[in-house]
């Protein structure tokens, strides 16, 4: 039987210890972290988007790596640094603090905003002051009360008078805190535990991933001369510039920061958005039983709960509103072929990724939108081609003309005007007329890396039409025994020549002989290119068959 009072001493020893431990071990001094001296911000695109598809600027799905720098004055010992100001969808996981004498001993994310409800929590059992204005006469009466409920529903005071609700009296109301409760900021916070032998003045840097960002790049083209002035050539001159736009749904914005974002498509198998875990500004509903008869209804005005707003600049308005300071965001894409002054974005390689770095400091305004002019070539060459695919199965004795599908072709080289990978995005095509350049074509560029082809599918010519067909009713046989004659007829009533390519089958599945034209396989087909003069017609005559042994 004694080994039970022993027991139980040690069980109230060992759950002792951790109060113990608290109060003996040294309370932490709390730091505050400077504002950020120099900002950089690493936009990666949205990794589950599609080439052309849209980046969704109200849900950017994008992320970014952002890196401040900032000072801190340490004491010596143990102390708590706090970095006010972070974005609001900060992964706390992937933070790293440099620069620390000593390292980091533990991190946090604070989750609590400044707002109506956490000055009331922060100020529960605290002295505030109300102030109620007379309606009749105007005038206005304060008097302290204490804070003796949370807010999680009706709001009860402690007054000379008594125990009441707020906004029960009938009567305008403003409350009057002292001062914001410890640990409560206007904007999210994340704060780590270090400590210094002899403390002193460091300059850290605090870098971090955070969700909702995203980027893409925009292109407007502008054909330097008209069809009429091009006379007979085939290739023309076209001005291209590029805006990179950028999308910052975080309540933050980032003053002159080092821009940099990132083409490609990274592998990423994190849910950020999960992780991020945005901070809660959360709202003050008050309630209070209706007053007056049943018929006549409540004499007090029903204001309804008031929605949490986004963590930015407050200003306190009452008892339970927060009216946020924050930048209306702009949607508006530039697509004006107006000239404009244009920074060039330095291109670097990482890794099997493309980084575009803005070679000026840029401000990426909170829930907004910012678009950068970072390429312009006044100079690149480029063509209309013009495809059709022949379809050896179809027989007819008139063959029907269809509009050819028009190509805008260049090459992603120093010769013709470009050179540097091309970052996916929309194009807007415009041509010169006499009232000024026209839209012609809008289309979409995947990312194109140097030396590749660029092909750009622009809609369906109204100039040019082709038709192609089998002359032969007999269908290929399957050992490849005979030809099939082909044919296709060509239409092109531009004033100048253009360039036809003919897709002609599977360069594995087909034998092909096609006269004075020298055939080359491309993505697999079979293809030959060949030109058609201004405002003219022509034919095309060439033979198809199963190569032998094809069905071996």
């Amino acid at each position: 039987m004694r080994s039970i009072p022993f027991l139980l001493a040690a069980i109230a020893w060992a759950l002792a210890l951790p109060v113990m431990a608290q109060e003996f071990a040294p309370e932490r001094a709390v730091v505050e972290a400077s504002a950020p001296s120099d900002l950089s911000v690493t936009v990666y695109r949205d990794p589950n988007r599609d080439d052309g598809e849209e980046m969704d600027a109200d849900w950017p799905e994008g992320f970014a790596m952002i890196s401040e720098t900032r000072t801190v004055t340490l004491p010596a010992g143990q102390s708590k640094i706090r970095f006010d100001g972070v974005a609001e969808g900060m992964v706390a996981v992937s933070a790293i603090v440099t620069g620390l004498p000593e390292g980091t001993i533990e991190k946090n994310r604070d989750a609590d905003l400044l707002s109506p409800a956490a000055l009331v929590n922060g100020a529960l059992g605290n002295r505030v002051q109300i102030t109620r204005t007379n309606p009749g006469t105007g005038r206005a009466q304060t008097e302290e009360a204490i804070v003796r409920t949370r807010a999680d529903g009706g709001l009860v005071f402690e007054t000379s008078e008594g125990f009441e609700a707020v906004r029960c009296a009938g009567l305008p109301e403003k409350i009057t805190f002292n001062g914001i409760p410890r640990g409560l900021s206007a904007k999210p916070v994340y704060s780590v535990n270090t400590s210094s032998a002899s403390g002193g003045t460091y300059e850290i840097v605090l870098t971090y991933i955070s969700w909702g960002f995203d980027w893409q790049a925009n292109y407007v083209g502008t054909l330097g001369e008209s069809v009429a002035d091009r006379g007979d050539r085939d290739e023309f001159s076209m001005q291209l510039l590029s805006w990179l736009t950028l999308v910052n749904n975080n309540g933050q914005s980032f003053e002159d920061a080092n821009l940099q974002v990132v083409a490609g498509k990274l592998n990423v198998d994190s849910e950020f958005e999960e992780l991020a875990e945005a901070p809660q500004a959360k709202p003050l509903t008050l309630k209070c039983y209706p007053i007056g008869s049943t018929a006549a209804g409540s004499p007090i005005p029903h204001y309804g709960p008031v929605p949490p707003p986004p963590p930015s600049t407050v200003e306190m308005d009452g008892a339970d509103v927060i009216i946020v300071a924050a930048q209306r965001r702009q949607t508006k894409m530039q697509a004006s072929p107006a000239p404009v002054a244009v920074v060039t974005a330095s291109e670097e390689d990482l890794g099997d990724l493309k980084l575009y770095r803005v070679p000026e400091r840029v401000t990426v305004s909170a829930k907004g939108i910012k678009q950068v002019a970072f390429l312009n070539e006044d100079a690149v060459k480029a063509r209309y081609l013009y495809n059709s695919d022949c379809d050896l199965w179809n027989w007819t004795a008139e063959p029907e003309f269809e509009p050819a599908q028009m190509l805008l072709v260049t090459k992603n080289e120093e010769e013709k005007g470009l050179g540097m990978a091309l970052p996916q995005g929309g194009l807007a095509v415009f041509e010169p007329a006499q009232r000024g350049p026209l839209l012609v074509a809008e289309t979409n560029l995947r990312d194109y890396a140097r030396t590749q082809d660029v092909e750009l599918e622009i809609g369906e010519s109204a100039q040019v039409q082709m038709a192609c067909a089998r002359l032969s009713e007999d269908e290929p046989d399957e050992i490849g025994r005979k030809w099939s004659k082909m044919r296709a007829s060509v239409t092109n009533a531009n004033p100048h020549p253009v360039t036809l390519r003919f897709w002609l089958g599977e360069a594995a599945e087909w034998d092909i002989k096609f006269p004075r034209h020298k055939t080359r396989i491309k993505d697999g087909y079979r293809i030959v290119e060949m030109q058609v003069a201004a405002q003219s017609e022509r034919e095309f005559d060439w033979k198809i068959r199963r190569p032998k042994g094809w069905d071996d």
